[in-house]
């Protein structure tokens, strides 16, 4: 019989077993019990499927694990290591970092996060992560590093995320739905030393500007732009030395900045789209004194009136002269129209192919809105001299830059000319300050989007668009894409298929290229974040804010998937073919309906799996790495169907080119 003591000490071993067992449970054992389902939602997501126990541990993606107590890197390198499936029940090797960008996660970030005591960085941006911010991420023991943009995360931020203050050089919020006012530190570290990067912008925080960020002594790049901070900017701010980005632009703030930001390295840009009251340098708006007048207009008035005199001297012969010029400038007219003969009704710039047109024909066209963007309203617009049809695009009050600015860039897209752009006819500038961009109308044509995506009522039928039609309107998108980088070198700026026009014989004509050159700022931001929700949006446009010839690429990119799968491109178009690979789903599958119907061989011969590989490359996460538009044109030229290598009348068609002029058609 047993003693006593052995009886009770037989109980506590049993009792204590489960509590080891916890203790001895692996970063593994947590990620699979806690993490993967929280991730991923209510779907199965490709990525996670990689975390399980019939898996080796060096094949779960996105992960990176050290060993216990060394803190040595896990070699996952070898053959061995690759198939070694007792990896996974290891409890010596710690999780070290997760990487998951853009792989399709729609759940939540699970608190348990921040029960990994090696994890030391989580990149999880441009998912559809929702939910809040959990409290027990701010207890991570060495997190170093979180990015969590480009989500659907909501709530406030949790005063606890200062905790990391210790260790923490990155944290990347931006584009999600947070909102309130950003918390304050609460606990000893207020300086948050290590803290390199805080990026803030487009959410929905409110408040007054978080005063104790500029006690953040490390701070390299602050964004807190595009929220609704109101109330004057402080003082303190433009003293943070080490501070090398800043962006405040697109919220409330008000008053005058602080003097020191005169001569601080912070440009006009960082400071735009705020109250119209805020003002001084580096902005242009100067602040306006109790009197009424700023100190320049002081200085300026005084000497204004010192020069009155001989000005009103020359009143009366400056007006007998003026007279005779705009007698002279209505007669001859040109490129330079109306450039003092109507300057009581505006100017009228005429660019190569619209000479015929005139400013009282422009001004008296009878429109009607045909669509409606951020920053315009377009209509066909009647000419009333039986002329035929223009597109005119009234450029939103307040959307568009100075006329001074407006010029030269209005000069530079009218010099464009390809059979695959829309061509800028005219541009007009009226005395209020009113702008339109006179384009060609092109009857009977459609938007690629249209065409793809809109129902069509019992009028007129869609046609049918095989796949030699759709790979024609993808070379003539992209022709007009390598025109413009190589022959103009500048970007277009907004490529989607809403801005890609197809006539009857499937010649595709893009249209808006350059025109957010023409927006300030806040607009020229607008169009940005409406192409991150329709899919168009390059990653790297988080930070950069400036489309450039790879931004293009990735846009073109998504085009072409948008045409080999005739799927919308908000539903994350690269991230369904990775899942389809993973999968290893048939080819027949992930492409639209319509397009293997029509066709003759197998997707392969057809050109198909080159095209749906180059529009993966187009849309490469790394800017660098995606090929240029010239190299994409080549590729789609030498992937043609082969069924109609022969046809090449589909690919030539007698159809009228950009340098004929507008159109008379109705």
């Amino acid at each position: 019989m047993l003693h006593p003591w052995c009886l009770l000490l037989t109980f506590l071993l049993f009792l204590c077993l489960p509590l080891a067992a916890a203790a001895a449970a692996s970063d593994a054992a947590l990620l699979l019990a806690k993490v993967r389902p929280a991730l991923q939602g209510r779907n199965p997501n490709a990525q996670l499927a990689t975390w399980n126990a019939s898996t080796p541990l060096c094949l779960w993606r996105g992960l990176r694990w050290s060993t216990a107590p060394d803190a040595r890197p896990l070699r996952c390198d070898t053959a061995a290591a690759r198939a070694n499936l007792s990896l996974a029940h290891d409890p010596s090797l710690l999780l070290v970092s997760i990487r998951l960008p853009a792989a399709a996660l729609a759940g939540t970030l699970p608190p348990e996060l921040g029960a990994f005591s090696a994890l030391d960085s989580i990149y999880l941006a441009a998912n559809r992560l929702t939910g809040t911010v959990p409290l027990d991420l701010g207890n991570a023991p060495a997190l170093s590093a979180l990015d969590l943009s480009a989500n659907r995360l909501s709530g406030p931020l949790p005063t606890a995320i200062w905790n990391l203050c210790d260790r923490l050089a990155d944290l990347r919020l931006h584009a999600n739905a947070l909102a309130g006012a950003i918390p304050a530190p609460a606990g000893p570290n207020t300086t948050c030393d290590s803290l390199r990067v805080l990026d803030l912008g487009a959410n929905r925080f409110s408040g007054a500007f978080p005063s104790f960020l500029t006690a953040f002594r490390g701070l390299r790049r602050l964004d807190l732009a595009a929220n609704s901070f109101q109330g004057p900017i402080p003082e303190a701010l433009a003293g943070m030395n080490h501070l090398q980005d800043l962006n405040l632009s697109c919220n409330n703030f008000s008053g005058q900045l602080p003097p020191t930001f005169a001569a601080s390295r912070f440009t006009e840009a960082a400071f735009l789209g705020n109250h119209p009251s805020l003002c001084g340098p580096p902005l242009r708006n100067q602040c306006v004194s109790s009197s009424g007048l700023s100190s320049r207009g002081v200085a300026a008035m005084v000497i204004g009136l010192m020069v009155a005199a001989v000005v009103l001297a020359s009143v009366s012969i400056g007006w007998a002269q003026g007279r005779w010029r705009r007698r002279d400038a209505t007669a001859q007219g040109g490129d330079e129209a109306d450039d003092d003969g109507n300057e009581q009704e505006g100017r009228l710039l005429v660019f190569e192919g619209g000479e015929h047109l005139t400013l009282e024909e422009v001004l008296n066209a009878t429109g009607q809105v045909v669509d409606k963007a951020a920053y315009c309203t377009v209509y066909k617009a009647k000419l009333a001299s039986g002329g035929g049809s223009i597109e005119l695009r009234l450029l939103r009050e307040g959307c568009c830059k100075d006329a001074a600015s407006c010029a030269p860039v209005v000069r530079r897209i009218a010099r464009a000319r390809h059979h695959n752009l829309v061509p800028l006819r005219a541009f007009y500038h009226g005395r209020r300050g009113e702008k339109l961009l006179v384009y060609d109308y092109f009857p009977r044509t459609r938007t690629l989007h249209g065409l793809l995506h809109e129902q069509h009522d019992g009028g007129e039928a869609r046609p049918q668009l095989t796949w030699p039609r759709r790979h024609k309107i993808a070379l003539g998108a992209a022709r007009a894409l390598a025109y413009l980088h190589a022959g103009q070198g500048e970007a277009h700026g907004n490529v989607r298929s809403s801005n890609v026009l197809v006539d009857d014989l499937f010649v595709a004509r893009l249209a808006e290229h350059a025109v957010d050159r023409l927006l300030v700022p806040a607009a020229a931001e607008a169009v940005l974040a409406a192409a991150k929700a329709d899919g168009y949006k390059a990653p790297e446009l988080h930070s950069i804010k400036r489309c450039s010839a790879r931004t293009d690429v990735y846009a073109f990119g998504i085009l072409l998937l948008e045409l080999l799968m005739g799927r919308k491109p908000a539903a994350d178009l690269p991230a369904a073919v990775k899942v389809a690979v993973l999968e290893e789903t048939a080819l027949e599958e992930v492409l639209d309906a319509e397009v293997v119907k029509g066709l003759r061989m197998s997707p392969a011969e057809e050109g198909l799996l080159q095209a749906l590989k180059l529009a993966m490359g187009c849309c490469a996460p790394v800017a660098a790495a995606r090929p240029t538009m010239a190299e994409v044109v080549r590729q789609l030229e030498e992937s043609r169907p082969r069924t109609l290598q022969a046809r090449s009348a589909l690919y030539s068609p007698a159809e009228s080119r950009s340098d004929a002029g507008t159109p008379n058609t109705a």
